[in-house]
């Protein structure tokens, strides 16, 4: 039973805290949380294994805060590792050194340091992640981060109670040897064992029937799921047998209603949904729900299913325990694995609420237009060395051909103190070096060597800028989900195929785009961003499959400070880690 004691103290925490907040707002309030980095021994597909943990928890604690807040959390490293924690989707308007990737915002926290992140939500509300930001420490470390909204939801329907769900991956063996080795030898990684729904594989999995998600609910209640990809390498569909899902938010801005009998939910990214108990269920009482990949990759990859339950209160059954396996095999509503079609529909579904109170602030024109390829490479082995990607080369990933290396120091911290530094320069390619048919050429027999370097992009304070996400075909086309820290951004347009420059941003949606801070951009395509660089610091900008980013599928933009402190950053603060 501890799959399902876990369950309900995961809910029961998350209830009690997120009562104690609704009774207490207060715009000026200061939330204070406890992060302990540390081992525990978590038992999974009968594997036991010490796991890396936040305060002995797996998934770990939810963060839930009111819009206005401030939020400090003081993370204490127990452990003989560096670490860092990103708050996903949170902008830190001028709070840069509390963003968290490492090298970029921050130098780690090692063994026996703390370090307290402290920042202000502002102007945002809903549902969002946490997780660490340093090599694949996200396997284990993630949790859900929780903003309630001073105003009322902007949908009527009366919700019942909220329900966090959280995806990830588990690897019966040790995560940091996958990472060591995909990277000492150039090849792809051993794909996960399982996935999980709020870190349970569920009864799919060899020795996992205890370890299951079951989500009780009552006949005519309607429930929001706050639904969360934090998988490192996937892309997943998620859908409940015999249940439609009516999306109300993405990325923790509303969006205009819609249903649909499943989502696509890339990692990084979150969906909120309505769900009403209106089914009439069997002798079991049980609707299964499940989640399997969104495959693009020609990587080998778990295509395994994890599975939860509904389960109907009003039911014979008085004990909650999962079935041996679901009724039906045919997951019902899931897409199959492949299904570009629906991913690709499912993702045009998604429109802004664009209302009074929540306006659609998508720039109309911009100032700059950067367009940069995302893709995988291939690099020639260097002599004397053993390499196990494919044709005996190395696996990277680049930006207009630009393989992101991580320097030995903080970015944002060079850049705060005007430092000169030769690990990096300001030198960016803001369009391909080369042009090429980028999704028609041979995936194999183009030369596909990458430079490697830290270059950055610099943008003025206030600059309107576009972002062309242009996808190759070298060695596969494939969907990357890519994340822009510290701030949100409009898709206003997306197709498959190469972008035209004359003739695509005729057909931009410049009124109700989705705004966001994940894109997946389409397998064998482009997606087109636009923000206004308003937050001032250095930003990541990487694709959220955690192998893709080890292979250099990233990069760094950086905002000058514009006129005076509301347009600058803040000072570092005091117990800045060092390097």
């Amino acid at each position: 039973m501890e799959g399902l004691c876990h369950h309900y103290r995961f809910l029961i925490l998350t209830l009690v805290v997120l009562s104690g907040l609704r009774q207490s707002y207060s715009s000026t309030t200061t939330r204070q949380f406890e992060f302990n980095i540390e081992w525990k021994k978590v038992t999974r597909l009968c594997h036991t294994k010490p796991l890396l943990t936040v305060n002995g928890e797996y998934p770990g604690p939810t963060i839930a805060v009111h819009e206005g807040e401030n939020v400090e959390v003081k993370v204490t490293n127990r452990v003989a590792m560096n670490t860092t924690i990103h708050w996903h989707g949170i902008r830190q308007l001028r709070s840069a050194w509390a963003d968290g990737p490492a090298y970029i915002t921050q130098c780690p926290i090692r063994g026996g340091q703390s370090y307290t992140y402290n920042f202000t939500v502002i102007d945002q509300r809903g549902t969002l992640l946490w997780h660490a930001h340093y090599g694949w420490q996200r396997a284990s470390l993630y949790g859900a981060f929780i903003i309630y909204p001073r105003m009322p939801y902007p949908f009527s329907v009366p919700i019942q109670s909220e329900v966090p769900i959280i995806f990830g991956e588990w690897w019966n063996g040790d995560v940091d040897a996958v990472e060591n080795e995909m990277m000492l030898y150039g090849g792809g990684p051993n794909s996960s064992d399982a996935y999980t729904i709020n870190g349970l594989p569920g009864p799919l999995y060899p020795c996992s029937k205890k370890d299951t998600f079951i989500q009780t609910v009552e006949r005519g209640k309607t429930y929001l799921f706050r639904i969360i990809n934090a998988a490192l390498n996937d892309e997943l569909f998620f859908a409940i047998a015999n249940h439609t899902l009516t999306v109300v938010e993405a990325d923790a801005v509303y969006t205009k209603p819609f249903t649909t009998r499943a989502i696509m939910v890339a990692p990084g990214q979150t969906t909120n949904v309505l769900v009403t108990a209106n089914q009439v269920p069997d002798s079991s009482g049980m609707f299964l729900m499940a989640a399997k990949p969104y495959v693009t990759a020609v990587f080998p990859f778990d295509n395994s299913t994890t599975a939860g339950f509904l389960k109907y209160k009003s039911t014979r059954t008085e004990k909650i325990e999962a079935p041996a396996l679901p009724t039906n095999l045919a997951f019902h509503n899931l897409p199959e694995m492949k299904d570009t079609v629906y991913a690709t529909t499912f993702s045009k579904m998604l429109r802004s609420l664009a209302s009074p109170n929540y306006p659609c602030n998508v720039p109309k024109k911009i100032d700059k237009r950067v367009i940069t390829t995302v893709s995988l490479n291939l690099q020639d082995c260097p002599a004397n060395k053993t390499c196990k990607g494919a044709y005996g080369k190395r696996f990277f990933a680049s930006m207009n051909n630009q393989s992101f290396v991580r320097p030995f120091k903080s970015v944002l911290e060079s850049h705060y103190k005007n430092l000169t530094n030769v690990e990096f320069s300001s030198d960016f390619p803001e369009k391909p070096p080369t042009a090429f048919n980028y999704t028609g050429v041979d995936p194999l027999t183009g030369n596909m060597n990458t430079e490697f370097g830290t270059k950055l992009l610099v943008v003025p304070y206030g600059t309107n800028m576009e972002i062309v996400l242009q996808g190759t075909s070298f060695l596969n086309t494939e969907n990357h989900p890519i994340h822009v820290h510290g701030h949100n951004f409009f898709v206003v347009g997306s197709g498959f195929g190469n972008f035209d420059v004359a003739k695509d941003p005729a057909k931009y949606n410049l009124v109700d785009p989705p705004e966001r801070n994940t894109v997946p951009v389409p397998s064998g395509g482009w997606a087109a961003i636009r923000l206004k660089a308003d937050n001032p610091g250095v930003w990541f900008i990487h694709c959220h499959l955690e192998e893709h980013t080890s292979w250099g599928l990233a990069m760094v933009f950086i905002v000058k400070n514009g006129i005076g402190q509301s347009q600058s950053l803040l000072p570092p603060p005091k117990d800045l880690p060092l390097c």
